[in-house]
């Protein structure tokens, strides 16, 4: 293994938020393909540690749907048993099919007073069961504004969606290789300003002990200014990389990963967005190179002048497509 660039201290190892001694213990995955860090905080107290905003802002639609029916069926559930124990004169119904089951006539004017329905077949009789009323009526009305504010905030949040190649690849490059990824924007939102930080985690031996050292790798292009199609993130192996005279082989061994940090320019909601990901050398194809994404119908037209005044055409069920190198590189 022959290593070019220097690695990181312990300083810099700090400044990107592992800590020295997980770098150097922890042999897991530090970052996982959808973003995610492998990291468990234990020893706070439930309390302390929960924010339901966030919880509500970040957890996954089907859970936050899941949550938000809960949240509706519990409600009506709890007011449904406290009309119950106020007896049963407490509410009156005009509908037959009602009048002889106490606990769903309270249930259905639960659900009509607290989504200010109100159909009236159901009418409360008592002053205990219309205070029950009030405070349902302002239950439901404020928990109309709270879904709403979490709907809105949920929608209006800015989130990046670049897709990642599923492989990298050792690919020919210049007389040498490289390492290779491609990224394209999902969204048909414009991304600006978008920039890219490589880094490569591996462990090596040092002073008898086996330690992660960390690696950032120069790329060809760090950034670029649009991202209307798709990027080739490229790291020349050349004699200063980290990578010279590494083999899919010496990659596992050491544990190598490499662990990518992309930022943009969000034109829709004027902000910054970010999204990172990982490869492990599972996850890499040596002597592969990127199949065109280009339709080879439009890049016809264009080449021979036809397609003037069309739009590019990208057929993103070829963004991982990936064919063999026609030449292997010596190292």
């Amino acid at each position: 293994m022959v290593s070019r660039a220097q690695p990181l201290t312990d300083q810099d190892l700090r400044d990107l938020g592992f800590g020295a001694v997980v770098s150097r213990e922890s042999q897991q995955r530090l970052l996982n393909r959808d973003g995610s860090f492998n990291v468990t905080r234990r020893g706070l107290s439930f309390w302390s540690s929960f924010s339901l905003y966030h919880t509500l802002l970040t957890m996954s639609w089907w859970r936050f749907v899941l949550f938000g029916a809960g949240w509706y069926l519990g409600a009506n559930l709890i007011f449904a048993l406290i009309y119950v124990a106020l007896g049963p004169d407490a509410l009156v119904t005009t509908t037959p099919a009602l009048a002889d089951h106490t606990f769903l006539r309270a249930f259905f004017f639960s659900v009509e007073t607290v989504s200010t329905i109100g159909y009236g077949n159901i009418v409360p009789t008592t002053v205990a069961a219309n205070t029950v009323v009030t405070v349902e009526a302002l239950f439901g009305l404020m928990g109309l504004a709270v879904v709403t504010g979490f709907l809105f905030a949920r929608f209006s949040r800015p989130v990046a969606k670049v897709l990642f190649s599923r492989h990298a690849v050792i690919a020919p490059y210049r007389g040498i290789q490289a390492f290779e990824f491609r990224v394209a924007n999902a969204l048909s939102n414009e991304l600006i300003e978008i920039s890219c930080k490589l880094m490569l985690s591996r462990f090596e031996e040092v002073d008898g002990i086996r330690t992660r050292r960390y690696y950032p790798l120069a790329l060809e292009r760090d950034s670029v200014v649009f991202l209307p199609l798709t990027w080739t993130v490229v790291h020349p192996i050349d004699e200063t990389s980290p990578l010279r005279g590494e083999t899919p082989e010496s990659l596992r061994d050491s544990l190598a990963e490499f662990l990518v940090l992309l930022k943009a320019f969000d034109e829709t909601f004027s902000t910054i967005v970010q999204t990172r990901t990982s490869y492990t050398p599972d996850e890499i194809i040596p002597g592969a190179r990127f199949a065109s994404a280009f339709m080879t119908d439009a890049a016809a037209r264009f080449a021979d002048g036809a397609g003037a005044g069309q739009k590019v055409s990208v057929d993103m069920r070829l963004f991982d497509k990936i064919e063999p190198a026609t030449e292997l590189l010596n190292r």
